[in-house]
């Protein structure tokens, strides 16, 4: 059965980072779209707020939708399952994770598969004084740990989102939903089948994550893939376009 294929991408991103998979995927996947997430790419900015960005979003998923989201991307794919499950049939999530910050041991809703918040935070400071400088550096964090740590560096590179001043202010507001956003508590009504495609070497967001969202979702099903980052469609197109085209057809 052919569904509808949305491609939601990462912070600081445009839709254009998906045109390495665009060209891998099978020609029987006919309706395959790539809005700009909001403030992204030219597209209107929306309220800080995971709920705020996925309802931006909505007009752009169809009914029955086979949604695939990769990092901040993935973050509103699950937000979209959860609370509009009639737009999404399928989920795919890239790079994953239901917190991209994490929280110390002794606290009391711990969550150790994130990003250090020390980190986060410094990283929210450097982008305001520095919004290129700090691009370059997040894009070399998401090649780390992929063998073709350089392919992946330069398409991201060139499919970075404006970092000029209008483009700046949107981007801080993204990068606000990306390290405030805790959706486990959202998980346990997301009932849809779910493909989980993680890179073992991501350095920007641990297989762990990963780990805990398919033993979390009832019907989900983790896919590593070795040698890679933490944008393994990338820098192995192939092999995930074709366990994309496999899963949207089921």
């Amino acid at each position: 059965m052919s569904r509808p294929l949305v491609l939601l991408h990462g912070w600081g991103l445009t839709p254009t980072v998906w045109q390495p998979l665009l060209e891998a995927l099978p020609q029987t996947l006919l309706d395959v779209s790539a809005p700009a997430l909001p403030g992204h790419a030219q597209a209107p900015a929306a309220e800080p707020g995971i709920a705020a960005w996925t309802e931006a979003l909505l007009a752009q998923i169809p009914h029955e939708a086979v949604v695939c989201g990769w990092s901040l991307g993935a973050m509103a794919a699950l937000d979209l399952a959860a609370r509009h499950p009639a737009r999404v049939a399928r989920l795919i999530l890239i790079g994953s994770t239901p917190r991209f910050v994490s929280t110390p041991s002794d606290h009391g809703d711990a969550w150790p598969h994130g990003l250090d918040a020390a980190v986060a935070h410094d990283f929210a400071t450097r982008f305001t004084y520095d919004p290129a400088a700090t691009m370059q550096r997040f894009i070399a964090l998401q090649a780390l740990g992929d063998a073709r740590r350089r392919t992946v560096t330069t398409a991201l590179t060139a499919a970075l989102s404006d970092t000029g001043a209008a483009g700046a202010t949107a981007l801080a507001a993204g990068l606000q939903v990306l390290t405030e956003t805790d959706l486990r508590p959202s998980i346990v009504r997301i009932t849809q089948p779910t493909l989980l495609l993680h890179g073992e070497g991501d350095a920007l967001m641990p297989l762990a994550a990963a780990q805990w969202l398919a033993a979390h979702l009832p019907h989900a099903r983790l896919m590593p893939l070795a040698d890679c980052g933490h944008a393994p469609f990338l820098s192995r197109a192939a092999d995930c376009a074709a366990a994309i085209g496999r899963f949207a057809l089921e």
